[in-house]
């Protein structure tokens, strides 16, 4: 199965793409799309739609995990986080694909094996589980990482239980 890892942002959009078959896990990419600020809104959000668009006809995922939102104190944040999970999901629908979300803590626990892990623990087991010679820079990229991760665990966890 191949599956399209997404940490949504608006600045920021990490993404990787992994192959889990059985036990084991291939990285195939992973990167960060990247908008500045400075230009108007439509544009950014435009930019981050047709960058998602091309990763996932060039790469042709089974499957789209998303990082759910997180309560955040800041409003404006949370609204920006909000735009690019709406692209990430409609990216994933006009290609078809299904969509699974996951909480951040549902991400440190399929990862690291402890809901409350910090980011450092993360991101070395991301490291570790995919074989990487360097955590992937910036942060976002080694999360979506670790989305893709936590949805092959997830998803192999309910083929066991049907």
């Amino acid at each position: 199965m191949i599956i399209l890892g997404i940490d949504p942002g608006f600045a920021i959009t990490g993404y990787g793409i992994i192959k889990h078959s059985g036990n084991r896990f291939q990285t195939i990419d992973y990167g960060a799309i990247i908008t500045h600020a400075g230009i108007a809104l439509p544009k950014r959000l435009l930019t981050l739609t047709l960058e998602l668009e091309s990763i996932i006809a060039r790469h042709q995922p089974d499957v789209v995990a998303v990082e759910e939102l997180f309560f955040c104190n800041n409003a404006k944040t949370a609204i920006a986080v909000g735009h690019g999970r709406g692209v990430a999901v409609t990216a994933a629908a006009r290609a078809s694909l299904d969509v699974y979300e996951y909480t951040p803590m549902q991400v440190k626990q399929a990862v690291v094996g402890y809901g409350r892990a910090s980011k450092a623990q993360v991101q070395q087991m991301v490291k570790a589980i995919l074989g990487l010679s360097e955590i992937p820079k910036p942060d976002d990229v080694a999360d979506a990482l670790a989305v893709a991760i936590c949805h092959a665990h997830s998803f192999r966890a309910e083929q066991i239980g049907r």
